[in-house]
């Protein structure tokens, strides 16, 4: 609202003294109009905040990077833990814990695929883009009993499952 009228103001001052000076020195009207307005005050404050969300905007950069990498170690940490307690449990075969804010228990897990020779795998199993395997399609049919030469159903690993509700 403020840079509207002062854009407003700005402009009908400079227009009247072009009007009543045609020969005016255009540094001279630009100092004038600029000592009878507040249009640069409030353009160089609209430019101050610009430039001081623009560094906001690189510290919070900087910042959401280390986050990141924070976020990507505690995935990691977690990763491991439950991996620690998945081979504890497995190795003593306990199948269930029971605890007042969670219930852990080893499940079966998924057999996944193993490729043993890409180029003994038969073509319906490449995409037509870049050649590359259909892993879910492979997947899909090794699960249904299909033999496919070239790939396998690798020993299903007993999963971790954690409820918390």
């Amino acid at each position: 609202m403020n840079l509207e009228f002062a854009a407003i103001h700005y402009r009908a001052i400079r227009d009247r003294l072009r009007a009543e000076e045609p020969q005016i020195d255009e540094q001279i009207l630009a100092d004038t109009v600029e000592g009878l307005t507040d249009l640069h005050e409030i353009l160089t404050a609209i430019i101050r905040a610009a430039v001081t969300d623009e560094a906001l905007a690189t510290g919070l950069k900087a910042r959401i990077a280390e986050m990141e990498d924070r976020l990507g170690r505690l995935r990691d940490r977690a990763a491991k833990r439950r991996q620690i307690a998945k081979d504890t449990m497995v190795e003593l075969d306990l199948k269930k814990i029971a605890a007042p804010d969670f219930t852990a228990s080893i499940r079966p897990g998924l057999p996944a695929l193993i490729v043993i020779d890409e180029a003994a795998v038969p073509g319906i199993y490449w995409e037509s883009r870049d050649p590359r395997l259909n892993r879910q399609g492979l997947l899909a049919d090794l699960k249904q009993g299909a033999e496919i030469t070239g790939v396998t159903l690798a020993n299903p690993e007993p999963v971790l499952s954690v409820r918390t509700k």
